[in-house]
């Protein structure tokens, strides 16, 4: 026992940046350019023209260092949040009768969007360094329910039916949105975080990371020859080689790797386009590989800037909203998970209840701005946004709040932000296969404050993975084009509604663990639980690090104090 060293931490200890510092400035070392300051100010012979240009030239120079990481690392995040809200749209779009233009401009709205609700998120929500994107396939039941409505169907004329169903979409979005926005700004999902321990939220977001392994590697396999040596690259330079520092002292490749990693595949699977290697291969590998066959290049316009209601009013259906609400209960409970796993690696203390609700109100307006616009899907926390903290080390609130702006800048431009939402899926998938297990392993790591020697915590860390895992698959075993799910009644939102809820990882693992760890022995298994630890962080007051991270900005818990 006494070679056993590895103590339960609350914080992560070898991560660079916290949640409300900022990344290293600039890439010259550490007083360089003060240095030089400091050398002109005490020239023995100092001319006041030359000493006044030369301390200026300093000025600017080290302001022009100090953002150059922060909006790199800004940058990398916006390019990997692409991924995910270019596919969704691209799967939806077409079937809703949609051409490669309507997908262009569908794209273009969801960043736009996405930019506002990050910022939003960041400033006055749970103030975590999440990324808020439209990415989340719980969504998709609900719509495909919605497109394939009857009155719908029978729209002969695909680019008026496209519009339709867009309208059906954004009023569901809209009443759904109350969902979020009354449980959140009334503090009734902080009430029922008070049911979370760090036994049940291990497997909780364990899950938000294992529950997406279908955007993993099947989607790599697709295009192996992309995908492979893509993961391959990531793994080496983040991990092999992060020590190696070629630039002034600068873990470069630690600090950058889908930066880096990107276009180099990219190149790469152009090479192989032009050069005909998949001249004769099967439609699906070609949609997979290929470099030109996103259209988004050619379609997308110069210049368009997304407005409320742009593709008409909303029309509202009770039944195209009940099914809705589904997924923004999944988007509730897969965010909760996220910003568990946001808060561990920004180096903060998990989200009070407070804070959770606030953040949960929140996205419920985000959602609200999703069907105003006419985003096609709903926003939620991006988990690989969540991941990417942990690989390069930085968890700033600063990058993520730059990362929004490049997501309304290239929403604004659209050929330049369609040059890289163009970028194949397979180099996407190679991420993913990184930074959701990275995500799951930080919902594992909060086992550290249970006792993982009682029989009672072990049966209900393994019922709920294996549930976790076993009942969404077994619902998404009968989703078909023609039977949307396995429960398949004549009411077509109560099946949206039901096969939504089964199919996320993260909802059915938090039902199991709720239920479990608040009925099993619960008075004689607190210690066991973790509770001694959780229970101060349940309040806003109960930890003083919750002030320094939490705190809204511009005085404004003056006006809206904790409670």
């Amino acid at each position: 026992m006494a070679d056993i060293t590895h103590l339960p931490m609350e914080q992560l200890q070898d991560l660079e940046c916290c949640l409300d510092s900022n990344p290293p400035w600039g890439f010259l070392p550490c007083g360089f350019v003060g240095f030089e300051c400091v050398a002109a100010k005490s020239d023995p012979y100092p001319d006041t023209h030359n000493v006044g240009m030369k301390v200026l030239a300093c000025i600017v120079i080290n302001g022009l260092f100090a953002s150059t990481e922060a909006i790199l690392l800004a940058f990398q995040n916006y390019i990997l949040m692409l991924g995910t809200s270019v596919m969704i749209p691209s799967w939806i779009v077409h079937a809703m009768g949609g051409s490669d233009g309507d997908k262009a401009r569908v794209i273009q709205t969801l960043h736009f969007v996405a930019g506002i609700n990050t910022l939003l998120q960041t400033l006055f929500g749970t103030r975590l360094p999440t990324v808020v994107g439209g990415g989340s396939s719980a969504y998709i039941y609900p719509i495909a329910y919605i497109i394939t409505d009857s009155s719908l169907q029978q729209i002969s004329d695909p680019h008026e039916r496209f519009i339709q169903t867009m309208r059906a979409i954004q009023g569901a979005l809209i009443v759904a949105s109350s969902i979020q926005i009354i449980l959140g700004y009334s503090q009734i999902w902080g009430l029922f975080s008070r049911f979370f321990s760090p036994l049940g939220m291990a497997p909780v977001v364990g899950l938000v990371g294992l529950g997406l392994f279908q955007r993993g590697f099947p989607v790599l396999g697709d295009c192996v020859e992309i995908g492979i040596p893509m993961l391959l690259l990531v793994v080496g330079l983040s991990q092999y080689l992060k020590h190696v520092r070629p630039f002034r002292d600068i873990p470069i490749f630690e600090r950058f790797p889908a930066l880096i990693c990107v276009p180099i595949v990219w190149i790469y699977a152009v090479i192989l386009t032009a050069s005909g290697a998949y001249r004769h291969k099967p439609d699906t590998t070609q949609n997979s590989c290929r470099t030109d066959r996103a259209n988004l290049i050619s379609t997308a316009p110069w210049f368009m800037f997304p407005y409320p209601f742009q593709w008409g009013p909303p029309t509202f259906s009770a039944g195209h909203s009940f099914a809705m609400m589904s997924a923004v209960i999944v988007s509730m409970v897969e965010s909760t998970g996220a910003y568990m796993a946001a808060s561990r690696l920004a180096i903060a203390t998990p989200p009070p209840a407070y804070v959770l609700s606030r953040g949960i109100g929140w996205q419920g307006i985000g959602v609200l701005l999703d069907g105003l616009y006419g985003t096609v899907t709903g926003s939620t926390v991006s988990v690989e946004n969540v991941g990417l903290l942990g690989l390069t080390r930085v968890g700033s609130r600063r990058v993520v709040q730059i990362s929004a702006g490049f997501m309304i800048f290239f929403s604004i431009l659209g050929k330049f932000g369609a040059v890289f939402a163009s970028i194949p899926f397979p180099i996407f998938a190679a991420l993913y296969c990184i930074l959701f297990g990275l995500v799951a392993s930080i919902g594992i790591s909060f086992l550290q404050f249970t006792n993982l020697n009682s029989m009672r915590n072990l049966i209900i860390i393994g019922l709920t993975l294996f549930l976790g895992i076993s009942i969404p698959q077994f619902f998404n075993q009968y989703w078909t084009p023609s039977r949307h799910g396995l429960v398949h009644t004549n009411a077509g939102w109560f099946n949206a509604f039901l096969n939504t809820l089964f199919s996320s990882s993260p909802t059915v693992g938090l039902i199991v663990a709720v239920l479990l760890d608040n009925t099993l022995e619960v008075e004689r298994s607190k210690k066991d639980r973790g509770m001694p630890w959780w229970v101060k962080f349940r309040t806003f007051k109960g930890d003083n690090r919750n002030e320094e991270f939490y705190t809204l900005p511009f005085n404004l818990n003056r006006f809206f104090p904790p409670t």
